[in-house]
């Protein structure tokens, strides 16, 4: 099983992305599967390290303990804009 935490560094997280965040986790090693975190940082207007490294902090304190190197949205840009443009020629 695969799961994933996906915040979008916006603002800070709250009650909700916690109870998200620790059942994805714990869905996931009950499976003896992976938990990645995702980093959903492609607003760039409202983005800010500040609260990718406050989710961070949140998720340490949380105990939960994704598999690997978060993932950012952002650094997938061109593969997005690549795909559409190969779903426009297709049409």
């Amino acid at each position: 099983m695969l799961t994933r935490f996906a915040p979008s560094p916006t603002g800070e997280l709250h009650l909700g992305h916690a109870y998200s965040a620790v059942l994805a986790h714990d869905a996931a090693r009950r499976a003896g599967g992976r938990f990645l975190l995702r980093i959903d940082d492609i607003d760039g207007a409202r983005s800010r390290e500040a609260h990718v490294a406050a989710a961070l902090a949140d998720l340490a304190w949380l105990g939960l303990d994704p598999d690997g190197a978060p993932v950012r949205q952002s650094h997938h840009l061109g593969d997005y804009a690549e795909a559409l443009d190969d779903l426009r020629a297709r049409a």
